[in-house]
């Protein structure tokens, strides 16, 4: 028999498409929706932002005012039991002073700090506490903070596009445009909700991208180029614009004039043992991590798609195909590097989905690792 009924459910979507309006805002804090119903009716509703803005559930619980009293509270995600600063004390205790009667949570949260130790302390003060509704749904939102919190590691996605055949050039090298307006956009958004973009250094001799947000508002991502010898052209857009947000990982042999040159202009430069003539990326997004990086978008070539794969950094792929055939022998495809031998080696996909952009196809899955 289902522990909950339609009004729950509904109510609980609600808080997660709450959060999720802050997709791309909350970095490296989670996204969290929360509201207060009492009899059947929601009287308020928060959600979290910036970092250091009131927490969802605090937020919410003030907005209601003496009428929090009694009443039950939605949130996909486990309420936090720590200070994290004075700005935002514990939202147990905020639900506690509250007399909070009942909370549904989507999903317990993963951080080592919480997990479990919220819903147990409000349970202890007399809270009524229902735990899972929605719980996947709560977990796809979070992708990125559950990965990172529990690894310190940044969640990868790996973006490409391609004509029907395979191909994300001509023989010629010529790729602009491959895919309509409307899957550029797309890309543009998922730069948005990424900490930092990730190219090679192929991709910014040949294209000279700026790679920041323009079809969309939202802003611009930490640019993370991987240049084994660091042969960077100093003219290089992304040098130009916001050297600040420009990070190189290269080989501890790379030139050390052009290094402090770089970093003289605000660029870090990240040096790295070579292995087989190129950068460990299993090394490197380990270091990236460290340094507080949550998520990353690829956007590379075939070359560093490839070498993504191999270091198996990647979490998820977001493939669009556009309708047209380029042929070929000798045109670039997606994935380039040795390539496999054998069917039972290859990468698989799970979890798949298909969407429509214009005439472009985006195909969605996580890599099964």
């Amino acid at each position: 028999m289902n522990r909950w009924n339609e009004n729950d459910v509904n109510f609980m979507r609600q808080a997660i498409e709450l959060a999720s309006s802050q997709r791309g805002k909350t970095s490296p804090d989670p996204m969290v929706g929360a509201l207060v119903v009492v009899d059947g009716k929601k009287i308020s509703e928060g959600y979290h932002s910036r970092v250091r803005t009131p927490h969802a559930e605090a937020w919410a619980i003030k907005k209601a005012g003496k009428l929090a009293r009694g009443a039950t509270i939605y949130v996909n995600l486990e309420p936090c039991c720590f200070f994290k600063a004075k700005a935002n004390p514990p939202c147990t205790q905020t639900i506690i002073s509250a007399k909070i009667k009942k909370v549904f949570i989507a999903m317990v949260d993963p951080n080592p700090m919480v997990a479990g130790k919220g819903i147990a302390e409000l349970r202890g003060a007399g809270v009524a506490v229902e735990v899972g509704l929605l719980e996947k749904e709560a977990k796809a939102l979070n992708e990125v903070f559950i990965k990172f919190i529990t690894t310190n590691r940044p969640f990868v996605t790996l973006k490409s596009a391609m004509s029907l055949d395979g191909k994300i050039a001509t023989t010629t090298g010529e790729s602009f445009w491959i895919t309509g307006i409307e899957s550029r956009q797309r890309a543009h958004y998922l730069r948005s909700i990424n900490d930092a973009v990730m190219v090679g250094i192929g991709t910014i001799i040949k294209d000279d991208p700026e790679l920041t947000v323009r079809h969309l508002k939202g802003e611009d991502p930490i640019i993370i180029i991987v240049d084994s010898k660091l042969t960077i052209p100093k003219n290089s857009k992304v040098l130009s614009n916001s050297p600040e947000k420009v990070i190189i990982l290269t080989g501890k042999d790379a030139s050390r004039a052009k290094k402090r040159s770089l970093e003289k202009r605000g660029v870090q430069v990240l040096s790295f043992p070579l292995r087989s003539k190129e950068i460990n990326l299993d090394v490197a997004i380990k270091e990236l991590g460290g340094r507080g990086i949550t998520s990353i978008l690829i956007e590379g070539g075939g070359r560093l798609n490839a070498s993504a794969l191999k270091y198996d950094i990647v979490d998820k792929i977001n493939f669009f195909i556009a309708p047209m055939i380029i042929g070929g022998s000798f045109a670039l495809t997606p994935v380039e590097g040795a390539g496999i031998k054998k069917i039972s080696e290859v990468f698989k996909l799970k979890d798949t989905s298909v969407a429509r952009f214009g005439e472009d196809i985006l195909i969605e899955g996580y890599l099964i690792h």
